[in-house]
């Protein structure tokens, strides 16, 4: 069996990390652990997050880093991400929120940290084509769409445009990328972590660049 993996994956909204990580999650055998998945649970199910989080989520804003890594601590405490690892998917998306990761983490630390690079005019195509599964998150797009009729090949499930895919909130999740989330490059860069993918391409050329930027990372470790 291939080994587990303890595995960030960065990048820009509409770079693609999503369709990357489900495909990375099945190639490891480890769990894709979604923050973003896990906000939308949140507000869908109405937990003890939910008006927080669709308060922040329809803004486009980015949510406080206690509540992010109260959540993420919860999930990478469960057995399967203990036992082979993680592939964690939109956290960390500040330098704060990495510290604080690397605490959780400590006496070990994450294997790498992927970015996955697209120009910014190529990711607000991306996202403002996508469409979405509201019951099993799967990623469709105006170009590539479901089967029949806008209902979910894999469950069924009504595909629709996110609330926060529009183009004023596109925009607004680039812009706290760029001053937020674009530090973690440096911060990962200066630990020794980070591998740069380029993201442009078939989600198969494209996962096969992370995979092969993992092993080498980790080779040199």
């Amino acid at each position: 069996m291939v080994p587990g993996v303890r595995l960030v994956v960065l990048g820009k909204q509409g770079a693609g990390k999503g369709t990357q990580c489900v495909r990375l999650s099945h190639h490891y055998v480890v769990p894709h652990v979604s923050t973003g998945d896990m906000l939308r649970a949140a507000v869908k199910t109405g937990d003890e997050y939910d008006s927080k989080v669709k308060e922040n989520m329809d803004s486009g804003e980015l949510l406080s880093d206690d509540l992010i890594m109260e959540m993420v601590a919860e999930r990478l405490a469960e057995p399967d991400a203990r036992a082979r690892g993680f592939i964690l998917d939109g956290c960390p998306r500040t330098t704060h929120q990495a510290e604080a990761l690397a605490a959780l983490m400590a006496p070990t630390d994450v294997d790498v940290a992927v970015d996955i690079e697209v120009p910014t005019i190529q990711a607000m195509r991306r996202l403002a084509s996508r469409r979405v599964c509201i019951d099993c998150g799967a990623n469709y797009s105006v170009t590539l769409p479901p089967k029949v009729n806008w209902t979910c090949d894999v469950c069924g499930g009504e595909v629709i445009q996110r609330e926060d895919d529009t183009e004023d909130s596109i925009t607004r999740r680039l812009e706290l990328y760029e001053r937020q989330t674009a530090p973690l490059i440096d911060w990962y860069t200066k630990r020794g972590q980070l591998a740069k993918v380029n993201g442009i391409g078939s989600p198969d050329a494209v996962l096969r660049r992370v995979i092969r930027a993992v092993e080498e990372r980790r080779s040199h470790r």
